[in-house]
């Protein structure tokens, strides 16, 4: 049936919740109201549950093209949407790297076939590649990602000029990781001297540090602001970068926006003696402290949006010691439950974590008719079982890598169904195939 009728739910959306029947048709959202009845549509009951719009991740690394060992779009957007993430935006450091159009293109031509939840991919900006990032199309592509950071091949910009011709030219959002790679280097000699090549994990955030991160944000921040640019800084993790941003104007007015990623809201430098490199990221995961001042500015709203650094490693690799295990893991199949045990746990009220992770998001890439529960809008939703537990173990993760940081927690809430595109695409523990997303648009850029 193209209908599927919605019946008894209690809608959690735009900041706001209340008790609706909703009526899907095709692909969007058709109606409504408190009490719809159609005999065309396939009635589903959801009384006791939630409906929310799906989670917009704007900021994933499913590593197709040349990195498929790790993940691919086929197996990462299945863990997505079993985790109740309905769209995402994927970044450019594959191999080659999507720093040409005919090289975006191919992910796109990739994901068109393959992705099961909605998609949009960053053009990759280099020290050298200016005229490339130009002939970005605003209306299909999320934005233009700049690695002011570590990151692989040729994509680490440091230099001046390339940052000032981006930041002055670039009129589409510009998405940053702010790491300063001088300090980084610095730090990196003291603790190789001290320790040598068996350094513990848990220096890991003394070398990747708060200077480092705050040199770096600070600049993108300084350079946005000389030359009026949309910048968008990603996974932010320390307490001195939160007075970066403001509060006082609202999100759809803002020209610099900001990024809390999952596992910098639930772990603490306090976890790497049991989780070792498994939590090893860039940023790295850093105090209670830092944790508590990002949970706060994502509160008070000088931090905007939700989302995961989705980044998968083999086992294999994740289990070398610190120089040689990479930084980054798996979370879209957990992300939203663990926002949610939070929120359970009073850290957010339940109506803002769920704007946090879909309407702001929407709001901030500029998103056409996606990211809320509303007549008109496409049919991205996610039921959730507010009294099922979920427990993750290696026999219900989807990751291609088959490993999770969140293994052996029992979330409070489970994912019932996910809907991309008004289309069933999971449901009660089982992916279904069948379907695929569409590319995301965006309201061009004039």
């Amino acid at each position: 049936m193209s209908k599927i009728l919605l019946k008894n739910g209690l809608i959690i959306s735009d900041n706001k919740q209340f008790q609706a029947d909703v009526l899907i048709n095709g692909k969007k959202i058709e109606r409504i109201d408190s009490d719809i009845s159609d005999p065309q549509a396939e009635v589903i009951d959801i009384e006791g549950k939630w409906l929310i719009p799906g989670m917009i991740d704007d900021q994933v690394h499913f590593r197709e093209p040349g990195l498929t060992h790790k993940a691919n779009i086929y197996t990462e957007s299945r863990a997505a949407v079993a985790g109740g993430i309905t769209s995402f935006m994927e970044m450019p450091n594959t191999k080659p790297n999507a720093v040409t159009q005919e090289l975006l293109q191919d992910k796109y031509d990739i994901a068109s076939e393959s992705s099961i939840a909605n998609y949009s991919f960053f053009m990759g900006a280099t020290n050298d590649n200016i005229e490339e990032v130009l002939r970005t199309d605003s209306e299909n592509v999320c934005g233009v990602k700049v690695f002011m950071g570590s990151s692989t091949g040729n994509m680490l910009v440091d230099n001046e000029q390339t940052l000032t011709n981006i930041f002055s030219k670039c009129p589409m959002l510009i998405a940053t990781h702010c790491e300063d790679e001088a300090t980084i280097r610095k730090n990196l000699e003291i603790y190789k001297e001290k320790y040598g090549e068996e350094m513990p994990i848990k220096y890991h955030p003394e070398v990747r540090n708060a200077e480092a991160c705050y040199l770096s944000s600070s600049m993108a921040v300084r350079l946005a602001k000389k030359y009026n640019s949309r910048l968008h800084i990603l996974h932010l993790s320390t307490a001195k970068e939160m007075e970066l941003f403001q509060n006082d104007i609202p999100l759809e007015q803002k020209r610099i926006t900001a990024e809390a990623c999952v596992h910098h809201l639930w772990f603490s430098d306090e976890d790497y003696d049991t989780k070792g490199t498994y939590i090893k990221w860039n940023p790295a995961v850093k105090s209670a402290n830092d944790r508590n001042a990002v949970w706060e500015a994502l509160n008070d709203g000088r931090i905007d949006v939700l989302a995961t650094d989705h980044a998968p490693h083999t086992i294999e690799e994740k289990e070398n010691n610190y120089f040689n295990a990479p930084s980054g893991g798996p979370l879209v199949q957990h992300a939203v439950l663990a926002i949610l045990e939070k929120a359970k746990e009073g850290r957010i009220s339940l109506e803002k974590a769920v704007y946090k992770m879909s309407a702001a998001v929407a709001t901030c890439f500029r998103l056409k008719n996606r990211g809320s529960v509303k007549e008109g809008y496409f049919a991205d939703l996610v039921i959730v079982d507010p009294n099922t537990a979920t427990t993750v173990t290696p026999s219900n993760i989807l990751y291609k890598c088959g490993w999770s940081p969140f293994e052996g927690v029992t979330f409070s809430h489970s994912i019932d169904t996910t809907f991309v595109n008004g289309s069933i695409v999971y449901q009660q523990g089982k992916v279904v195939e069948g379907t695929k997303g569409d590319r995301l648009s965006f309201v061009k850029i004039e």
